[in-house]
């Protein structure tokens, strides 16, 4: 009886509940050069170890090799470092080169499509439009890289408003804009469409003059602070700083 007591007098195990709260969120942008450093070397390993410095939980990336007969994927060794999933979008996709944008995320990409953003014989260019589920908040990311020419990007940015604007989730725009000037109509339509926000130097990445990588979020009241990585070996992995971003819910 005095045994059965004892036992009855155990207190209840309670069983460990994960934090499944994603908030605060660490969005970051990074045209990798095709992992072709500031001293000319190809060395993905040294971008992987880039993003392994910020720990950010989706990764928006330019100037990606995706692989084919003649270039090396760069993805799956960043995507092998970080244990994140991973989606391309391939402004260039010939047998012998893929190549342009993709995204690293921590969490499930729910949906995934490419937009085709060339414009007449300029150098392919497009978006990777892509739903998050942050453990069931959604994010609607669109990763770009924008043209050299400000009729170009005028263009382009007239069609990215069009096509990915929507009121069913948070929407970050984010990406190298290639926007040198500060003025210029392409930023105006953007600043006007998501409200100004902090757009710090991140080009070139040893002396920065130019703030060419931007993050937008769509509501702004979201975005809690932008700030750009420096650290020694981000200045030298790259011709350009990765841009980070902090969004709470």
């Amino acid at each position: 009886m005095d045994d059965d007591l004892s036992v009855l007098e155990q207190p209840p195990v309670r069983e460990e509940v994960p934090d499944l709260n994603p908030w605060p969120l660490t969005i970051a942008t990074y045209n990798i050069h095709g992992a072709v450093g500031c001293d000319r070397k190809f060395n993905p390993e040294r971008v992987a170890a880039v993003l392994q410095e910020i720990n950010a939980d989706i990764v928006a990336l330019q100037e990606v090799p995706l692989g084919g007969t003649r270039t090396p994927n760069v993805l799956k060794v960043l995507q092998e470092a970080t244990g994140f999933v991973a989606a391309e979008g391939p402004a260039c996709d010939r047998p012998e080169r893929r190549y342009g944008n993709a995204v690293l995320s921590r969490y499930p990409i729910l949906t995934l499509r490419s937009i085709d953003l060339s414009f007449g014989s300029r150098e392919p260019r497009g978006a990777l439009d892509a739903d998050v589920d942050c453990h069931g908040h959604l994010l609607r990311v669109v990763a770009t890289h924008l043209g050299l020419r400000p009729a170009e990007r005028r263009d382009q940015i007239r069609r990215l408003l069009q096509v990915f604007d929507t009121d069913e989730m948070p929407v970050i725009l984010l990406g190298d804009i290639n926007e040198w000037f500060v003025w210029g109509r392409s930023l105006r339509w953007l600043v006007s469409h998501f409200q100004p926000v902090p757009a710090p130097r991140t080009f070139p990445s040893r002396r920065p003059l130019f703030a060419l990588d931007r993050i937008w979020i769509r509501p702004r009241h979201r975005l809690v602070h932008v700030e750009v990585h420096a650290t020694p070996l981000a200045r030298i992995a790259s011709d350009h700083l990765p841009l980070v971003a902090h969004i709470d819910g």
